[in-house]
């Protein structure tokens, strides 16, 4: 089970379900050499889609749905992908709430329906087509990954030349970097010359 979008980027993927949301924040153009964007073609879009929820429903234990985008559906995609970055990025290292759903804007309400299973649970299901299908999912994961107290787990790299998205598994989670050798150790070295030039300036 490959989740091919945060693999590109070679960060292990976000537990169970949120593993969705989690590899749809790394559909962006990253990396180095940078990767491309998988929401900015209608084939790069369905294919990454087809797999996403493949491996969503294998996770889950659920059967895959058939989802089909269309062209429209790519900007409301996009739209969603880069309010939830917006979210991490401000709900991560200044003290605000990442999980405060007053500032999502209603373009991205998604339609969800509960059912009984057949253990006597009551389960959230997603509906709608296209891209609220896929929203909805992504938002219901994100409603559950509060619940359990990992949503705040979820970060994008500080390293702005990266901000690919990570799931720190740090026992106190401290993590700031999707990688200390790539972007951790590269960004502490540039910050180490910056100071050691300000003092010799001073000097």
């Amino acid at each position: 089970m490959v989740w091919s979008a945060s693999t590109r980027y070679e960060v292990e993927p976000a537990p169970v379900g949120l593993a969705l949301v989690h590899d749809l924040l790394n559909t962006i153009s990253a990396g180095r050499p940078r990767a491309a964007d998988l929401l900015d073609g209608l084939a790069d879009a369905q294919a990454w889609v087809d797999q996403a929820l493949d491996c969503w429903a294998k996770e889950r234990g659920q059967a895959a749905a058939q989802v089909s985008l269309t062209e429209s559906d790519l900007e409301e995609l996009r739209g969603l992908r880069a309010e939830l970055r917006r979210l991490l990025a401000s709900g991560n290292g200044d003290g605000t709430d990442a999980g405060d759903w007053t500032v999502v804007p209603a373009v991205h309400v998604a339609a969800a329906a509960v059912r009984m299973d057949r253990n006597g649970r009551a389960v959230l299901e997603p509906r709608g087509q296209g891209w609220r299908y896929v929203a909805a999912l992504v938002l219901l994961e994100v409603f559950q990954a509060q619940q359990a107290d990992i949503w705040r787990r979820l970060k994008v790299c500080r390293n702005t030349r990266c901000t690919t998205a990570y799931f720190d598994r740090s026992r106190n989670n401290s993590g700031v970097w999707h990688s200390t050798k790539t972007c951790g150790n590269p960004e502490n070295l540039r910050a180490h010359r910056a100071r050691q030039r300000v003092r010799t300036t001073r000097l």
